[in-house]
């Protein structure tokens, strides 16, 4: 008598079903650390040239301050300051969730609760530090 193989779980899931599927907050924080850490890595070159033209002189100091008002040849000043505002959440992101997994790690805090309201401080201190920043990147103050 030959024993017919279980079928894995999630294997008749189809893509509608996944994107139905809701998160929890924890996972939603797991998700976008990751999401941050790839911004972070693909804005690599954008990064090291930021602080280039920071540190070299102060010629290239007017020239990297002049990039946020004129933009940089063909790029217009508005996509830099998106792109520095997608540098900064990224950057402010990773850091809040690294912070929460590392605080979790060292605690061995792994409840329900804890990691829901552990996830609801890292998003609400990540997205409260990113409007600031933003706001003042904008020059709304």
């Amino acid at each position: 008598m030959a024993e017919t193989a279980k079928p894995r779980p999630g294997a008749n899931m189809r893509l509608i079903d996944a994107l139905q599927y809701r998160l929890p907050l924890a996972g939603l924080v797991s998700i976008l650390h990751r999401v941050s850490g790839l911004i972070l890595f693909l804005l690599l070159p954008f990064i090291v040239w930021m602080f280039d033209a920071s540190v070299t002189s102060e010629i290239s100091y007017d020239s990297f301050t002049s990039a946020f008002s004129s933009g940089i040849g063909w790029l217009p000043a508005a996509l830099v300051k998106l792109l520095a505002l997608a540098l900064l959440w990224s950057y402010l992101h990773h850091l809040c969730a690294g912070l929460r997994h590392l605080w979790m790690d060292a605690t061995h805090s792994v409840g329900k609760a804890q990691g829901r309201s552990s996830a609801a401080a890292a998003m609400a201190i990540s997205g409260v530090l990113t409007l600031l920043l933003g706001a003042k990147l904008f020059n709304l103050y």
